[in-house]
């Protein structure tokens, strides 16, 4: 039986589903925004786990957030079983025409099944069940140097839509609840309302963090040339330990130059204060954003921060800030990566990291900044890049060190 041809506007309803991790979540938001521009009759919805809701909460184009609790499954198989039925419930009385399922999650399958819309899109996983279920696929990995954003929207493309540049932004709603606290915390601290370099060296995966007396070093760096700086981290009691550590080197360390003059600039430490969305609140008051592959690089650049972004086994091209003006630093003296790998080996440590000098992570600041660079000779080499919207797209590794927190 010929598949139907894809129209927009018939289009009544529509749900995107995006079961991953918070910035995959918030890499999926221009699917979002496409949709409705193309369909503007149309309500678009999205399904998503509970705890990333904040990526999507308040997007523009977004009718309503249908959500998971990863708990369901902790609670017992009778309440785990009410629950997802009354999901499926509201799902239903929805009745969407189209169904993009931006995942290989096995949910999709007999999500679309159940909901039976007109269309639905999924990646290409497997023949089969899988690939009967769908009216569209989409590859689920086109080509390693492909950022995910591009990826995502294949999606559509495989539907007969093609993007424009504007469709290809990220969008991130603080709120002004989140921006409020941020001002007030700001304030409790005397720290200042903005112009401040916002470090968040945290990852909820440790192979993919730098380690923390380089992290230390850096900041005096930066605070020896008058930068405040405000480090932060989830609650999450190793990423809080690793700010303790920064914290304790540079009472130890000395600057990696000597610098003359006026004393350096106060640090403040929020760690583990701040949800999603007052971070994303608090980076958009930075005038700069300095941290690892993770979900907070991608919301400092969704918020239009500049971002100096720190990368290890996973692949940059795939997961590097989204947009215009912003620094990638990797190693190039590791031909191995990205290997996608949990550390070396899997070991959990990787040397592609633990080896990346501070001198060329302050030169990508220092660019961005429009600072004169400090001189720190015999610091070794490594990779400065820059990751524009329109001229680079990917998709996931499919390990451990892809996808970002």
């Amino acid at each position: 039986m010929p598949i139907e041809v894809f129209s927009p506007a018939s289009v009544r309803r529509v749900l995107v589903t995006k079961l991953r991790h918070h910035g995959d979540v918030l890499l999926a938001s221009p699917v979002i925004s496409m949709l409705k521009r193309l369909a503007p009759q149309c309500e678009v919805d999205a399904l998503v786990y509970a705890d990333t809701a904040p990526m999507l909460e308040d997007h523009p184009a977004l009718a309503q957030l249908h959500l998971i609790d990863r708990n369901w499954k902790r609670q017992g198989l009778w309440t785990q079983a009410a629950a997802e039925w009354k999901l499926i419930s509201r799902l239903r009385a929805r009745r969407y025409d189209l169904v993009v399922h931006l995942s290989v999650h096995t949910r999709g399958t007999w999500l679309v099944r159940l909901l039976q819309p007109r269309w639905s899109v999924a990646p290409r996983s497997r023949d089969g069940f899988w690939a009967n279920s769908f009216t569209h696929l989409y590859p689920a990995q086109s080509h390693p140097q492909r950022h995910t954003v591009e990826t995502n929207l294949d999606s559509l493309r495989a539907l007969g839509l093609e993007p424009t540049a504007t469709d290809k932004a990220v969008t991130l709603v603080p709120g002004a609840k989140a921006e409020a606290r941020v001002a007030g915390l700001l304030a409790e601290h005397g720290a200042p309302a903005g112009g401040f370099v916002h470090v968040h060296p945290a990852s909820r995966w440790p192979f993919k963090c730098w380690p923390a007396h380089r992290v230390a070093a850096l900041c005096d760096e930066l605070a020896a040339k008058g930068l405040p700086i405000v480090l932060t981290s989830a609650p999450d009691a190793n990423e809080k330990a690793l700010i303790a550590e920064v914290r304790a080197a540079r009472d130890k360390i000395a600057l990696l130059c000597t610098t003359f003059g006026s004393p350096p600039a106060p640090s403040f430490d929020l760690s583990g204060q701040l949800s999603l969305k007052e971070l994303a609140a608090l980076t958009a008051r930075a005038r700069l954003f300095v941290g690892v592959d993770s979900a907070p690089m991608h919301i400092a650049a969704a918020m239009g921060t500049p971002v100096v972004a720190i990368f290890g086994p996973s692949g940059d091209m795939e997961w590097g800030p989204w947009g215009e003006g912003n620094r990638i630093v990797a190693s190039n003296t590791h031909p191995c990566r990205p290997c996608g790998l949990a550390g070396c080996n899997d070991s959990k440590v990787s040397d592609c990291l633990t080896t990346l000098p501070v001198a060329q992570v302050l030169a990508a600041c220092e660019e961005l900044l429009a600072i004169p660079p400090t001189p720190c000779p015999g610091q070794g080499v490594t990779e400065v890049r820059r990751v524009a919207a329109p001229s680079i797209d990917g998709s996931t590794l499919g390990r451990p060190g892809g996808g970002t927190a």
